[in-house]
């Protein structure tokens, strides 16, 4: 099983690869934990990531390219990337390292969601500054109003990334960047649409369904 998973910011991306790999024991290979890890331990990628995250800077495609690369070379017949590819030079690369490898992706799984619902499903996100844990003022809110129910931390924060303003900027960049790849896969019949504008559990059925199985037959949606 060798997956890439594709959608908007906010959709459930991460959530449903973790859940898929803890399913099946399969690494999940997140750009932003490869990325931390990397600059954690002082890698030779890593220090170079860090150059440029110290600045403010994007990381550049090349340095995650190599930092995917490195990842994929010792999980090379089962993984599941989240993350990447971003846009279509990565997806070329991405090609090149499987290629290279002497494998190939075996699906891509396209979690949608629409934009305003994702605006307001991260805009309602709220977070404790003391041990990380997170809520919804809608879907998951705590017992109590403002406060943490991990802890006990009175000051749930939105983190800046999660206001509106902010989150229709990165579909602005999704739309523009990521977005394409949806037809790139679909055309090389490998992608599986999944509604994610529902529980958790229902997508992650979903999810495990069009992991166990070829792509096609329903126009690229599943």
């Amino acid at each position: 099983m060798r997956l890439v998973f594709l959608g908007p910011p906010g959709a459930g991306k991460g959530t449903q690869a973790k859940l898929l790999s803890k399913e099946h024991g399969i690494p999940h290979l997140s750009t932003g934990d490869v990325l931390r890890e990397a600059m954690a331990k002082g890698t030779p990628t890593g220090l170079r990531a860090k150059e440029f995250v110290d600045k403010g800077y994007l990381v550049p495609d090349e340095v995650v390219d190599a930092l995917v690369r490195e990842r994929l070379q010792g999980a090379r017949d089962r993984f599941l990337l989240d993350g990447y590819p971003r846009n279509e030079s990565q997806a070329d690369e991405l090609d090149r390292m499987l290629l290279q490898l002497k494998t190939e992706l075996t699906s891509v799984i396209y979690i949608h969601v629409a934009d305003e619902t994702l605006v307001k499903r991260v805009g309602g996100r709220r977070s404790c500054p003391k041990c990380g844990a997170v809520y919804h003022l809608e879907s998951k809110p705590p017992k109590r109003a403002d406060a943490c129910d991990a802890c006990g931390n009175e000051g749930l924060v939105q983190r800046p990334d999660d206001r509106a303003e902010v989150v229709r900027e990165r579909l602005t960049v999704y739309h523009k960047n990521t977005a394409p790849l949806v037809e790139r896969y679909k055309a090389k019949d490998l992608l599986h649409w999944i509604d994610g504008d529902r529980p958790i559990d229902a997508v992650a059925r979903d999810v495990s369904e069009a992991a166990n199985r070829k792509p096609g037959g329903s126009g690229g949606r599943s």
